[in-house]
């Protein structure tokens, strides 16, 4: 039996041409996205605005920017001398920036997208909310603002897979998941997952039966996806707590397929 490869691409073209963003600013962001590996896309946009900046304020602030950029590629050569010209005139603010950077790594990260999914998991109200209207029902637990203002919730079933990407560039929901892990914006997995998304699925780890379709969810500068993984076995009675301790940002993307809990409720919340 041929496996479902169905990538079944969700695309908003109407939120594609709003990422003219960085199209009419000459890509201050210094990113080309090359879209030589979709023809099948019909995607007439040929800039990515990778929002991978890199915040390494090792340098001196008193504007003497004397940097060795020999350890960097030309895109990271690029980002940091854009970096610097806006804080050189005053642009930005450094240490805004790494307040930003800090609060998506450290107080959010993925921990907000754990709570949505364990709640929903734990409240068939809130679930049946959830995938009717993704942005509300995260707001009833105090997440949103940026990249998260339009929310699109999926939920696995038995012959149904999600996966989610960014083709165009990084999109991301920043307010469940923190800041998007470097493999998501790679150009690799940008492509490929469109492609073959059971082999790159498989290089995560996840290996799906042959009657798995696996649909593939293109984020946009406008629409961004949470996959709702599907609850493990062996987690009857366990708190909404110690549920979401299991969830895992690769689980949110549709990467990985959490695993059957062999663990009683204590040992999983260690």
């Amino acid at each position: 039996m041929t496996p479902k490869n169905s990538v079944c691409i969700s695309f908003d073209h109407d939120a594609l041409e709003a990422c003219g963003w960085c199209r009419d600013r000459s890509c201050e962001h210094g990113l080309v996205h090359d879209h030589d590996d979709h023809d099948d896309h019909d995607h007439d946009h040929d800039h990515d605005h990778d929002h991978d900046h890199d915040h390494d304020h090792d340098h001196d602030h008193d504007h003497d920017h004397d940097h060795d950029h020999s350890d960097l590629t030309d895109i990271a050569a690029r980002v940091r001398a854009l970096e610097s010209v806006l804080i050189d005139k005053g642009y930005v603010d450094p240490a805004a920036l790494d307040a930003i950077i800090d609060t998506y790594q450290h107080d959010v990260g993925p921990r907000n997208g754990a709570r949505v999914v364990a709640r929903a998991w734990t409240d068939p109200a809130y679930r049946e909310r959830l995938l009717a209207d993704a942005t509300a029902a995260i707001a009833e637990l105090g997440y949103g603002g940026r990249q998260g203002e339009h929310m699109v919730a999926v939920e696995p079933t038995d012959d149904t897979h999600h996966v989610v990407v960014c083709t165009l560039c990084s999109c991301y929901p920043w307010p469940v998941l923190g800041l998007p892990p470097v493999w998501y914006k790679s150009p690799a997995y940008r492509s490929r997952v469109v492609i073959d998304p059971r082999g790159v699925l498989a290089e995560f780890g996840t290996v799906l039966p042959d009657h798995v379709t696996v649909r593939v969810w293109d984020s946009t500068a406008e629409l961004r996806y949470l996959v709702v993984p599907r609850r493990p076995a062996g987690t009857d009675g366990w708190s909404e707590e110690q549920l979401a301790a299991i969830v895992t940002r690769n689980s949110m993307i549709g990467t990985e397929v959490l695993a059957p809990q062999g663990a009683g409720p204590a040992e999983a919340g260690s």
